[in-house]
């Protein structure tokens, strides 16, 4: 699973139209998408604290549930 490099998912959400800051933590291969849609976990991997549905279009964050 990804990780997010934000403290909150408040300040994700406040980072739409960027691109995301994160970290691959997966042996299988890049989970990571320019365009698409995937889970990540926040603020590490080690001290899971919040989940989200991130959307990404372009390299740029479009949604986050």
């Amino acid at each position: 699973m990804l990780v997010a490099r934000y403290t909150h998912k408040k300040d994700l959400k406040a980072a739409i139209g960027l691109p995301l800051r994160y970290e691959e933590t997966s042996f299988f291969g890049s989970e990571y998408k320019d365009n698409g849609s995937f889970s990540i976990v926040g603020s590490s991997a080690y001290d899971r604290q919040w989940y989200a549905r991130v959307t990404m279009e372009n390299g740029l964050i479009k949604k986050v549930v």
